[in-house]
Order: C-alpha cells, then structure tokens, then sequence
C-alpha cells in the first residue's frame, strides 16, 4: 500500500490540496494522508530559544509561525474528504490533539496515524485507538521501551488493527542511517503488521522495505518542489510517486507467498524439461545402451532419475528414433 503525504504541500491554498490528491490518484497511490492541527494546538506563540528551531530544513523557523504556514484549515477538511471520496481514493489524516479527533470523527475518517513526534503522547494515542478505527504508529526517534509503551496504550484502548510504521526523523532521511533490517524486528517484537514512513530520497529504500515485509509505503507528495513549501524539499513530484507506486506494488507482487508449489507462468518451460528418449532406431528385443537412449529435452518421456533403471533393459517393440521412453516400451 502507498500512502502518498500531502502534509505542508498544499502551501496554503485549498485548490492545491485537491489538486494534489487527484494527483496521487492518477499516480497509483493507494491512499492519502493529510495532518490536522492549528498552530496553537501543535505549541505556543513564543520566540523564547525553546521555540526557535536550531537545526533541520527549518532551521531559524519560530515553531509557531511554521505550524500557521503548514497547517491545513480545519474548514478545508469536509472538502478535502468528499473530493477524495468522489474520486474514489482513501483519505485519512494524522490528529495531533484531541479537537482533530473529534472533527475527524465527524467526517468519517478511516484510520489514525500518529506522527513520530507524537508517539510519546500516550493520552493522544488512547483517544485516538478510542475511535475503534485502525490506528498506525511512527516509531522515528522511539526507543524499544517507548514503542513498547504506545503499542500498550493502543491495545488497552481498544486497538484491534494496530500498525508500526519504521521512520527516521530526519528530512530528508540519510540512506546510510535508514536501517530497514529494523523492519522484521518490529513485526517480530511487537507482533504488529509494519511499513515505512519513508523520508529518503528516490525509491530504493521503498522497494527494499517491502522486500523486507514492510505493508504500507508513506511518502511525501507535492506537485512540483519548485513551489517552495515546508516539506519540498523531501517530497516526491507526480512522475516519481507513478514510480514509486508501480515498483512498490510490482515487488510486493513478485514476492508472492513463499509457497512451494510451481506457477502457472512455468507450464510450458515444463514441457521442454529433461527426459529419456530414444535417440537412435531400436528393434523389438534389442537392448537399451547409452548409445540409443539418452536424457535429453523435451520432457515428454521417463523423467531422467530413471536412465539407470531402463539401461540393460529390452525394448517391447520398435522404437524410432525421437520416441519419448514410456515404461510400456520396457521388456
């Protein structure tokens, strides 16, 4: 599954933001996520050093004044829901707080995610697994024990779908720091289903997460990085998303369920296997050498393993040249 982020990317215009989700549509995504807040619920309106961020791609940004430029107006919400439901894609958002909650409970949002930063914000994470939606929880900057004591909280409240998604907080996200072996870890430790929050560059940390057993793929999506927003800078364009999302769904295709059993694909290369043929004429009576039977291709005759076995043996009747050995050809 691709969930393509729109986040801070409709850079304040409501027009944009359903331009953006017909965009994943049309790209393959199979939903889209949006994030619901207000500047004064996210924090509080001070230039004290606190509030003022030293690092990242906001680096010098007042955390308030950066959550009144990215946020999306709660009164843009039932628009963006019915668009997306007339277009016949998912939307879903993450709350920070439970006032999103409560608006998003009232346009029959579909499932929770609750952003890395929040994962710690227990109280948010039992409202939210309250709903009895299914509930998916970042787990970048979380230590064992803090992903330990979420997945708690979401259980006791009532979580019955419960997903962890692997997340370096870090925008964009190093390659060399993605760790994505972490993925079968947090399925086996927690006994949850797993994806990415991807925030590298390109597909390939992507395709390699699911090969890995990750379910669901999160990226963030914009129209055009040109248009300079708070989350560009680490956004895929239309044509990388249509690639993203055929690369993702063909290798989870192409890892297919690990059975034994052969597929269909292979039906003709069958017929060409290895086999015991008669390579030169033999009468009735004569015997079976190596000389006038051989394994060869096609597989229509004896299977091979039985080469030994029919050797020494006296053909029944006359057998030609190019016959495929049959049991009943054996004396």
């Amino acid at each position: 599954m691709v969930v393509a982020e729109i986040s801070a990317n409709h850079n304040g215009s409501l027009n944009r933001a359903l331009e953006t989700i017909t965009a994943a549509k049309r790209c393959g995504a199979d939903a889209v996520k949006i994030q619901t807040y207000k500047p004064e619920t996210m924090t509080v309106d001070s230039n004290l050093p606190d509030f003022i961020l030293s690092g990242g791609p906001w680096a010098g940004s007042k955390l308030y004044d950066l959550y009144k430029k990215a946020h999306t107006p709660y009164e843009w919400h039932p628009r963006l829901f019915e668009h997306a439901h007339n277009i016949g894609i998912p939307l879903f958002s993450t709350p920070f707080d439970e006032t999103a909650i409560e608006l998003l409970e009232k346009l029959g949002n579909p499932a929770y995610k609750i952003s890395s930063f929040e994962l710690v914000d227990l109280p948010l994470i039992q409202r939210a697994a309250r709903t009895g939606k299914p509930l998916i929880l970042s787990t970048g900057m979380g230590s064992p024990g803090e992903i330990q004591e979420a997945v708690n909280t979401a259980r006791a409240a009532g979580c019955q779908d419960l997903m962890l998604l692997h997340c370096i907080s870090s925008y964009p996200a190093p390659m060399d720091q993605a760790n994505l072996r972490l993925i079968p870890r947090l399925k086996e430790r927690y006994q949850v289903e797993v994806g990415l929050s991807d925030h590298t560059r390109g597909t390939m940390a992507a395709v390699a997460a699911v090969a890995l057993g990750a379910l669901m793929i999160e990226k963030h999506f914009t129209l055009s990085r040109l248009e300079k927003g708070p989350d560009s800078e680490f956004s895929m364009e239309p044509p990388e998303m249509e690639t993203l999302s055929r690369e993702v769904h063909e290798t989870f295709d192409a890892l297919g369920t690990g059975s034994f059993s052969r597929p269909a694909a292979e039906e003709e290369s069958r017929k060409i296997r290895r086999s015991l043929y008669i390579v030169e004429d033999i009468r009735a009576g004569e015997i079976l050498t190596p000389a006038n039977v051989r394994s060869i291709r096609p597989g229509m005759g004896l299977p091979a393993k039985f080469l030994h076995e029919c050797l020494g043996k006296k053909a029944r009747v006359d057998l030609k040249k190019g016959t495929p050995l049959q049991k009943d050809h054996l004396g």
